[in-house]
């Protein structure tokens, strides 16, 4: 049995690519080959022929981002930034979709697929489409603070969520409530600079509607996507919600993400929280949990692995799909529910056994 030649479209050194090596190496592969996404967008290198093109995310590297977004934000670019998120998408998509077209060379997920995840729009349409729960979304795209409060209006919401469009780690997101004429607070990571808004670790309220307008109306043209926020269940007093591992179609891992404030992602301060309460909670429903996020991997059917951020409503009892996450795999030190054949496995080894069992069939 001849093992798969891997190749690792990846950032050299960055922990995704060292963990799905330590993953090879464990089921007797030889060391992956990395394929630096640097490379890839500013040279246009291509892997080698019969190789097999596992795709990492090309987040969390400097150079990477400068090269994405940088010509945009020109003299005002910094990593924290949040705008430029259009341009990050395009070039991209741009990439993976000359990379599927290299001679000899298949891909570990689909560059469509990708394409669609990476953008809020399109993944709720789908997914909405295939009758997976999701939040209740306004259609369009809001052009700035005086059309969002109009469209609002018309719907009825008063609680929504607005977030970019091709956002990603909550950058961009703002949870907004509106209260009455003039009474409006905004809760997000989101901090206005004197050259464009910034990514911060700090979650603050912003309470006037002068401030809330100038948030949105730099955040519209990176194109918006605006659905109601959901109720949701809570864990020991915080909010909380689930990432789900979806790999080759069966929900192989799940941690819950709880919070103080609208949104659990851990490096805004969220915590894990206990799985096996959330299991309890849940009751008779937790099969129905793990199926509605197999439900919505399974619109994206040439993608092996997906992550599935799955909010429960208040009670346990009812879920709907918040994102479908392309790069949602980094989860360290969690092993596989029992019962799957991730038992025992981290993400990274679930995805090995997975591509092994396609390649060579018993």
């Amino acid at each position: 049995m001849t093992p798969p030649r891997l190749t690792v479209l990846g950032n050299p050194g960055h922990r995704r690519v060292a963990l799905f090596a330590a993953a090879a190496r464990s089921f007797g592969l030889p060391e992956p080959a990395v394929l630096p996404w640097l490379e890839v967008l500013r040279d246009g290198r291509r892997p080698d022929p019969g190789t097999l093109l596992r795709i990492e995310s090309p987040g969390e590297d400097t150079a990477v981002d400068a090269l994405l977004r940088g010509p945009v934000l020109g003299a005002g670019y910094a990593p924290t930034r949040v705008e430029g998120g259009a341009a990050w998408y395009a070039g991209v998509v741009a990439a993976l979709r000359s990379l599927a077209g290299a001679p000899g060379v298949r891909l570990l997920g689909d560059p469509d697929e990708i394409a669609v995840m990476f953008d809020k729009r399109l993944a709720h349409a789908r997914l909405a489409a295939a009758g997976v729960p999701v939040p209740r979304a306004l259609d369009g795209t809001p052009t700035g603070w005086a059309d969002l409060r109009e469209r609002l209006a018309e719907a009825g919401l008063r609680r929504v969520f607005v977030k970019a469009a091709h956002g990603s780690s909550a950058s961009g997101v703002l949870a907004l409530e509106l209260a009455g004429p003039g009474r409006v607070v905004a809760t997000t990571s989101a901090e206005p600079g004197p050259d464009g808004l910034h990514n911060s670790l700090r979650v603050r309220r912003y309470r006037t509607e002068r401030e809330v307008a100038a948030l949105v109306d730099a955040l519209a043209p990176e194109g918006l996507h605006v659905e109601a926020w959901v109720p949701k269940a809570s864990q020991h007093g915080r909010s909380a919600d689930l990432r789900v591992v979806v790999v080759d179609g069966r929900a192989t891992h799940a941690v819950v993400r709880t919070s103080g404030h609208p949104m659990t992602n851990l490096h805004l301060g969220g915590s894990r929280g206990d799985l096996a309460l959330a299991r309890e909670a849940a009751g008779p429903a937790w099969p129905r949990l793990l199926e509605t996020a197999e439900r919505a991997a399974a619109c994206f059917p040439h993608s092996p692995m997906v992550g599935v951020d799955v909010l429960p409503t208040a009670g346990w009892r009812r879920f709907v799909v918040g994102e479908v996450n392309a790069f949602g795999d980094l989860l360290p030190n969690l092993t596989g529910l029992p019962g799957t054949p991730a038992e025992g496995l981290d993400t990274y080894g679930a995805q090995i056994a997975a591509l092994l069992r396609t390649e060579h069939p018993r």
